[in-house]
């Protein structure tokens, strides 16, 4: 053996190879289960491993699959069910039952005293009960659109602190979101007034061709009502779709009207089918839920009215014990088919604001942020909202900086430097 090979580096003692070939020091143990990696690479610990993104919360930080977008607006009633369920019953589910309750009763006295009313009074009588049944039809319209407009707030806020992993109470998301329910309310009402008013423009075309008079008016006013429905379609697909993130940039980042608008339309740029996709996907989940849970109190309904009043066809009373019956059937399915609606509403809610999130991680980069201000929080540091845009955001204050001392004048050229 040569005095190379059997050169120690100073100080190292004598001992048996380690897993590297050299000498092993003295108490050196090779790892269990360790091999020796070929020749070439590296040992397996020491290296930089990929690390799968924090999920603190409702979904992991990161740009979310088909599987954690659908699966996330129904996990959102389970973690916090006392916000979700609970705004779902006191913001949509009781107005819902409690307005269909007084228009159908102010309907019924109005049919009612149209039907008792005399002969020369017909006319004012059924003009009443038009314009009656418009205003009341226009009143529930209106206080439904504000109800869900403040369901939406609560819960586009609830799903992005759910996010981060905070579970608040209704009194602290209240607070943060009811500065942008003006806003939140003014769009929801605005964006329902136009399609009224486009629904009316293609109906009134309609009826001015069917005044007309004549085979030419009657086929001019159905070609218009079936080329304007058709229009209307991909009209609403594109429309509803492009603004679909207008409630959660109200919300989360706290923009004017106009400029949420501009927002959701580019937010959504590039992903268009995507997005339509999945919020139609969310829908038509959320009916068919609604559907089987509705559908069996129709049936009860007829099933009961056999059983108590078999007799109905010949029989005043066994008709009336009928009528009794499936109205009171009706009445508990309507109050059944409000309440999952309500939550039905909510899951549709939080599949667009987890829409939101996950379009802003894909354009922005927002999971960084978001990570960001996870690992301050457990940090103990007080960060800024993560949904904010950049703009809004606090700066930091920096202190301001000592005033320099003037430098000397540099020596002229061919000068020594002093």
């Amino acid at each position: 053996m040569t005095d190379e090979q059997n050169w120690q580096a100073p100080g190292s003692q004598g001992g048996a190879s380690g897993p590297d070939g050299g000498q092993q020091q003295p108490g050196w143990q090779q790892p269990p289960g360790w091999q020796q990696p070929p020749y070439g690479q590296q040992p397996a610990w020491g290296q930089p491993g990929w690390t799968p993104p924090p999920k603190p919360g409702l979904i992991p930080l990161r740009p979310l699959t088909l599987g954690p977008l659908l699966a996330a607006p129904f996990q959102a009633l389970r973690r916090n069910p006392r916000i979700t369920v609970g705004a779902a019953l006191l913001l949509q589910g009781i107005p819902s039952i409690v307005v269909s309750v007084l228009v159908a009763g102010a309907i019924a006295l109005l049919v009612g005293r149209a039907i008792s009313g005399e002969a020369d009074d017909q006319p004012a009588l059924r003009a009443g009960l038009i314009g009656g049944t418009i205003v009341l039809g226009v009143l529930s319209l209106v206080i439904t659109t504000v109800f869900s407009a403040l369901l939406q707030g609560v819960i586009v806020g609830e799903v992005a602190r759910e996010t981060l992993g905070e579970k608040l109470t209704f009194r602290t998301l209240w607070r943060l979101v009811r500065g942008r329910l003006g806003a939140l309310i003014g769009w929801t009402l605005l964006f329902a007034l136009a399609w009224i008013v486009t629904l009316a423009l293609v109906a009134a075309v309609v009826v001015a061709l069917a005044m007309l008079g004549g085979t030419a008016g009657t086929i001019g006013a159905v070609l218009a009502g079936v080329v304007g429905g058709l229009a209307l379609i991909p009209l609403a697909v594109w429309i509803n779709t492009k603004l679909s993130m207008v409630p959660s940039a109200i919300v989360l980042e706290r923009l004017p009207l106009t400029s949420a608008v501009v927002r959701s339309w580019r937010l959504t740029s590039g992903y268009f089918w995507r997005t339509f996709g999945i919020i139609a996907l969310v829908g038509v989940i959320v009916y068919a839920i609604t559907q089987t849970i509705s559908i069996p109190f129709g049936i009860l309904g007829g099933l009961l009215g056999g059983v108590f009043a078999p007799t109905s066809a010949s029989s005043t009373d066994s008709m009336s014990q009928l009528l009794v019956t499936q109205l009171s059937v009706n009445i508990l399915a309507s109050i059944i088919t409000a309440i999952v609606g309500a939550i039905g509403s909510v899951i549709q809610t939080a599949a667009v604001s987890l829409l939101y999130i996950d379009l802003r991680m894909r354009k922005e980069g927002l999971d960084l942020e978001l990570v960001r201000f996870v690992e301050g929080r457990q940090a103990g540091q007080d960060l800024p909202d993560p949904y904010l845009p950049p703009a809004s955001q606090p700066q930091p204050q920096q202190s301001p900086q000592p005033p320099q001392s003037p430098q000397p004048p540099a020596p002229a050229a061919g000068w020594p430097a002093g």
